[in-house]
């Protein structure tokens, strides 16, 4: 009974996750149609990239046993991540910006590179799980953090503009999703960074409900608001990239029509 539990919950962390992956789609439709990345980061996309390959890798059978979900929706999920980088290098804005996000590339290849080869080549068992998991887990938290700094947001504006509703909801959905997970398949490093990721999206949907009938601090502050809009809805699209695994996670302004510049 609790294999089928558990199972129940994984399937539900993966379709919610997907959601959460393909959440950037109406940000790179606008950046294809006007052949430009314009102000949008890169980096919350390879960031989300990096923590999709550790966490499929860590949920293969020869790493991670009967984690089989985990490394789907994660799988999926990096492939989601390289169309997303691709499409990012194609129209890149500038050079400089195409380079940059070349160089976050490479990093994130020779990461992940590193991981598996020296847990393919120099260890087994309990060796090999141990430093998959320690770096999926990092990674994992990292990506369920970056919301934090539009909830600093949110409460400086009074305002939830840029964190919405649905995306709030599935971070903590996702989140507690695998922590359940996690949970009944006796894995900290499931359970630990989805945890941290169920704890920050319930932390969001406490926000939007003091918030979401404010109109923000005054004309001066809505301003200012708007004109940090770049940098703030980075982080919120970085969180979108949130982790499927718990993901990472990692929320993204984009399923709400705003444009997201997260991770």
């Amino acid at each position: 009974m609790e294999d089928v539990v558990k199972f129940i919950f994984g399937i539900s962390g993966n379709v919610i996750a997907l959601f959460l992956f393909l959440s950037p789609v109406p940000t790179f439709w606008r950046i294809i149609r006007r052949r430009s990345t314009e102000d949008f980061s890169g980096v919350p996309y390879n960031m989300t990239l990096l923590n999709c390959l550790l966490s499929a890798w860590y949920g293969l059978p020869f790493v991670s046993p009967n984690n089989i979900l985990v490394s789907t929706i994660n799988g999926a999920g990096a492939a989601i991540e390289v169309v997303y980088v691709v499409v990012f290098l194609v129209f890149a804005s500038s050079r400089r910006t195409r380079l940059r996000m070349l160089g976050l590339a490479s990093a994130v290849a020779a990461v992940f590179a590193a991981v598996a080869l020296v847990s393919l080549l120099a260890l087994r068992g309990e060796g090999r799980k141990l430093l998959c998991g320690i770096a999926a887990t990092v990674c994992s938290i990292c990506m369920y953090g970056s919301p934090l700094s539009i909830m600093r947001l949110v409460v400086k504006t009074k305002s939830v503009e840029y964190m919405p509703f649905l995306l709030s909801l599935a971070v903590f959905l996702c989140g507690t999703s695998w922590f359940v997970y996690g949970l009944l398949g006796r894995d900290p490093f499931v359970a630990i960074p989805n945890g941290c990721g169920s704890f920050l999206g319930a932390v969001q949907l406490i926000l939007y409900a003091i918030y979401r009938n404010s109109g923000g601090k005054d004309d001066g502050a809505g301003g200012k608001q708007h004109a940090g809009a770049g940098g703030a809805d980075d982080d919120v699209e970085m969180a979108s990239g949130s982790d499927a695994k718990g993901s990472n996670n990692k929320v993204a302004d984009d399923a709400a029509g705003k444009e997201d510049r997260l991770v």
